[in-house]
């Protein structure tokens, strides 16, 4: 992701991320998103389609950053008025707006470091995040490989937190292809 295309598509100031801060996997992780979902639910009620716990805290045996990611399906993420003001009510912030990718939002959350990332019901981009999440719990050397190219990207110094996603993006390619090939022979 470019500065230029980065700087368009976020809401307020790109915050630096010089360093980034990996820490062990943590057992309250899963009920800390629990009560997050909970919020969601009580806020958007039948808008929120499906509220999923991805990216690595949703790992068991993963280190991640303490951020807790969040998948909330809704039935048109372009929609807004649908959505944000609820979220915005309980205690999150818009931070990213993608109307050509996806139509991706996310929030951010001001009691706990999360993201929400709202995609649209039946968003191709949602179920990888799925499929990415399943694959890493399922297999062993996938998750191994993840977790030492981020403790190798970690201990660099990155512009934003986006530098080092982006930097992720070759293996994260890989092992979603190897997601992919699994769950689609797998349902098959």
């Amino acid at each position: 992701m470019t500065a230029d295309y980065l700087q368009q598509v976020t809401l307020g100031a790109i915050e630096q991320q010089p360093t980034i801060q990996l820490v062990a996997a943590d057992p309250t992780w899963p009920a800390q998103f629990a009560v997050e979902q909970r919020k969601i639910k009580q806020a958007l009620g039948a808008t929120a389609l499906r509220i999923e716990h991805v990216g690595s805290t949703s790992i068991a045996d993963l280190s991640a950053k303490p951020i807790i990611d969040i998948l909330l399906l809704v039935p048109d993420a372009a929609d807004e008025a649908v959505y944000v003001p609820q979220l915005t009510k309980a205690g999150y912030i818009l931070r990213i707006r993608e109307p050509d990718w996806h139509h991706h939002r996310m929030f951010r959350g001001t009691t706990r470091p999360l993201h929400i990332h709202v995609f649209s019901e039946g968003c191709s981009e949602a179920q990888q995040m799925l499929h990415f999440r399943d694959w890493l719990r399922h297999d062993t050397a996938d998750r191994q490989w993840y977790r030492a190219t981020k403790a190798e990207l970690a201990a660099k110094e990155w512009p934003t937190m986006q530098a080092y996603a982006d930097a992720k993006g070759p293996v994260v390619t890989a092992i979603k292809a190897h997601a992919t090939t699994y769950f689609d022979h797998y349902n098959g």
